[in-house]
């Protein structure tokens, strides 16, 4: 038992001797009655590296096991956050809020506002208004919102609950306390889409919310205003680079779901909001004259309302490696009609000029790789810049049209393309029989490759979202020729890393010894 004297960690606290005891008496439960039969399970557990197993991991349907991707209200939940004094609300159970703010909290290492108006069996039964018309009432008094964000659960959406006639319904009872409090609503079912597909539907409730004008009423446009949306960012530095890169042209260029600042406040007295966009800035969206979206995937139903509602003019660019930033880069100089700053050029050929001195290193190297969409577009673009091969990209939440198009279109430029594969709806259970059957160099991906490395053995890069086992790496940029430089050393020691594990033997495998004097 713990000893209050000399706390330890869990690790350390299931070695002691009576935790030993109480593992070794459970093992004669585990047998029982035939329940298994430990050398059946090595056979087994062989098996399914082979490609018969393979064959049969890949035809399966109607189970996901080990899913390389999360639920909508999750990305709603971010997508809140990005806007100034704004409270996430969700509508649904209690456990659900739980899971969103502890996968957040684990992921960035702070606080995640989030509330819920804990709907139980009842509510499941005669439906779920009463819960939010004293919710919302509650969310109001506790926390002082200036803008309340509604998203659902499963349980809302399975019963049908219908999210604009309730918040209707709860501005009626509130007596006057939530009429100058904007609540956009959007429904966001766990069983459809993935946290991009939340993030999607938030943001565009949140922008029609505040952006409301009367039928026939003409909008202002500003000619300088410049709108850039993020999407499902994970990486803090990699919006903190975006806005430093569009501060160089113009500082009329606004980020519209900034959260920063939410995710990455100073120590001392807590603050529940912090940073955001703010409302007054939210609310002339609109007026702007154009916006770029930095993830295309990640706001499709909000470019589909700005495009045809706003008829405002929408670019998409994904940042990410060299390509990627030059095309974001061109794209800002194009609407500002301003040469490129010296000082983006100089970063740009400080990157060449490292990429350069890592090719070797890289080139040929076999890797595969999961994440969402945009990420991947943009992380394996890098790759293949750098003579790599993608040969395994997985893509769970894989949009049903174009992306996969795109994505080849990229591994194409691979000069080893045929030996490259996109896997697209498929989880991680999948990719442990592609890396068992043709085996990679390395993995990129989020901290559920954790088991992969186990299994197989071939080293984790952690790039991605969620990273749990490790500390600060979101507050790094993955963005523009800063974040192509991170993405570039990390990948870059971790080949070293494997080279010297590889050459360690004295006089036997350490004829590559990079340490000579």
């Amino acid at each position: 038992m713990q000893d209050v004297e000399n706390i330890v960690n869990g690790q350390k606290l299931f070695l002691k001797p009576e935790y030993q005891e109480v593992f070794k008496n459970k093992k004669q439960f585990e047998g029982h009655a035939g329940a298994s039969n430990p050398e059946k399970v090595i056979d087994i557990a062989k098996w399914t590296t082979t490609w018969e197993y393979r064959e049969k991991n890949l035809a399966r349907e109607h189970i996901t096991i080990n899913p390389a991707k999360a639920c909508q209200p999750l990305g709603a939940v971010m997508a809140a956050l990005g806007f100034e004094n704004t409270m996430p609300y969700v509508h649904g159970s209690h456990g659900c809020v739980a899971y969103f703010r502890s996968y957040f909290t684990r992921h960035f290492k702070e606080p995640t506002p989030c509330v819920s108006d804990s709907m139980s069996e009842s509510a499941a039964v005669f439906g779920g208004l009463a819960n939010m018309k004293e919710g919302l009432r509650n969310c109001k008094a506790l926390y002082k919102p200036d803008m309340i964000a509604v998203s659902t659960t499963c349980m809302a959406e399975v019963i049908g609950d219908d999210l604009n006639a309730f918040v209707i319904g709860a501005r009626k009872d509130a007596e006057g306390e939530l009429d100058n409090t904007p609540i956009p609503a959007a429904h966001t079912p766990s069983f459809v889409g993935s946290h991009i597909t939340g993030y999607d539907n938030m943001m565009n409730a949140i922008l029609q919310e505040l952006n409301m004008v009367e039928e026939g009423v003409e909008v202002e446009k500003d000619a300088e205003r410049i709108n850039i949306i993020p999407g499902f960012e994970p990486y803090l530095g990699s919006l903190k680079e975006v806005k430093k890169i569009a501060s160089m042209f113009s500082d009329k260029i606004v980020m519209i779901g900034d959260h920063e600042e939410q995710w990455n406040t100073p120590a001392g007295e807590y603050k529940l909001y912090a940073g955001g966009t703010p409302l007054a800035v939210a609310k002339t969206a609109r007026s702007a004259a154009a916006t770029i979206s930095l993830q295309k995937y990640s706001t499709q139903a909000t470019a589909k309302m700005i495009k045809g509602d706003w008829k405002q003019n929408y670019a998409t660019c994904n940042p990410i490696g060299l390509g990627g930033t030059d095309a974001f880069v061109m794209k800002l100089s194009e609407l500002t009609g301003k040469p490129v700053p010296k000082e983006l050029t100089l970063q740009r050929g400080q990157l060449v000029d490292a990429m350069q001195d890592s090719y070797p290193y890289m080139h040929g190297k076999k890797f595969a790789i999961w994440g969402d969409p945009d990420f991947l577009l943009g992380v394996v673009s890098f790759l293949v810049e750098m003579g790599a091969i993608p040969v395994h990209v997985l893509c769970h939440n894989a949009p049903r049209k174009n992306w996969e198009k795109e994505m080849q279109a990229i591994l194409d430029k691979c000069t080893f393309k045929e030996e490259c594969h996109i896997w697209a709806g498929k989880d991680l259970w999948h990719l442990r029989s592609l890396l068992f059957t043709e085996p990679v160099d390395f993995m990129i991906g989020n901290v559920y490759g954790k088991e992969l490395y186990r299994d197989t053995k071939i080293p984790l890069i952690r790039i991605g979202f969620p990273i749990f086992d490790r500390h600060h790496l979101h507050r790094y940029s993955i963005s523009g020729y800063e974040g192509a430089l991170n993405l570039l050393t990390w990948i870059t020691n971790s080949v070293l890393d494997a080279l010297d594990e590889e050459t360690k033997d004295i006089a036997k495998t350490d004829y590559f010894f990079d340490c000579v004097r």
